[in-house]
């Protein structure tokens, strides 16, 4: 008979316990028990769940956003717009409850501003080869300032009653959940079988290891850039309606420096500032990892200035450690 084992090619290399323990992932699980560890022991309401319910409010709607940030970043591109997408869509949003519509016709405004905007920052950036990170530096500029001329100093604070009770009440009640957050494990689930378990999500991986070689393959690689520089738009604009639902008013400000935590829960989830590397359950535990973080701080009255060099370091970290372990590594070998 005749041995075709040597034949056979596996889908993915074998794994000792080594290589598991090792994994980013669960260096992040290990991270994330401490924190909870830590908090627990800071604050005794740090583990009632109506707190941990409320703390889910602070970032769901960046977390829906670094859900299409670290596709982008796998392929080797990067949105800094996206905060500004969300200064944009509210603004639109705004304009949408002034002329009097509905729940329904507000978050399709959102979606369809954010779909508009990752749209044309696609163009720009495929359509004419164009730097990822300048091109949505500039758009980045162009939408917030579109939202402060028109706003100045103003702001829309009429939104109809069951618009903004979609964000402020609970979905479901045991355990209490918010619609937001609600809807970001969802998306979890979907754009983790999507990267991981289909044929699209290995051409992404292609695309970020060697575009070239992907092009070569037959990969279109500037199509499934635009798409996804769309899908970034359009998680934006969801996420500027949850936002502006739940203050229940449109600012310049609205979201700013959102761009800045995003890249940070991305590059903290293991996905590769340089592409090709990385996994989404490893950006979801980082989401909770940053989330915890800053709720225990709060609880503990830390000063938001404080917190946010914790999480400055922290990002400095993520894409910092990963490169010093692989030379001291290959120092050794």
């Amino acid at each position: 008979m005749t041995d075709t084992a040597r034949y056979q090619v596996l889908d993915r290399a074998p794994r000792t316990l080594a290589d598991r323990l090792l994994r980013w992932e669960t260096i992040l699980c290990l991270l994330l028990a401490a924190v909870i560890v830590v908090n627990a022991l800071g604050s005794p309401y740090f583990l009632d769940l109506y707190n941990l319910s409320d703390m889910t409010q602070n970032f769901s709607e960046k977390a829906i956003i670094a859900l299409g940030m670290a596709l982008l970043i796998l392929t080797r591109e990067i949105d800094l717009s996206v905060a500004a997408i969300v200064a944009l869509a509210s603004l639109a949003i705004g304009y949408g409850a002034q002329a009097g519509y509905g729940p329904v016709m507000l978050i399709a405004i959102g979606l369809g501003v954010g779909i508009v905007c990752g749209a044309f920052n696609g163009w720009l950036v495929t359509g004419f080869g164009l730097p990822s990170i300048v091109v949505t530096i500039g758009t980045m500029s162009l939408y917030r300032g579109i939202a402060q001329v028109v706003l100045g100093d103003q702001a829309i604070t009429t939104y109809p009653e069951d618009y903004t009770n979609l964000a402020q009440l609970y979905i479901v009640q045991e355990p209490p959940l918010y619609l937001a957050f609600i809807l970001f494990l969802v998306l979890a689930v979907v754009f983790t079988v999507v990267l991981h378990f289909t044929v699209w999500g290995r051409m992404l991986y292609a695309i970020g290891n060697n575009p070239v070689a992907a092009r070569f393959s037959g990969i279109p690689v500037n199509r499934i850039r635009f798409l996804i520089f769309v899908l970034t738009g359009l998680l934006s604009g969801l996420a500027s309606a949850l936002l502006t639902a739940r203050i229940g008013s449109t600012r310049p400000n609205i979201a700013l420096g959102w761009e800045l935590e995003v890249v940070t829960m991305v590059v903290l989830g293991g996905i590769s500032i340089a592409g090709g590397s990385g996994t989404m359950p490893g950006v979801v535990i980082a989401v909770f990892v940053l989330g915890l973080t800053t709720f225990g701080l709060t609880l503990i009255n830390v000063p938001g200035i404080v917190i946010a060099v914790i999480l400055g370091v922290l990002l400095v970290a993520a894409i910092a450690l990963p490169i010093i372990v692989r030379r001291v590594l290959g120092l050794r070998g």
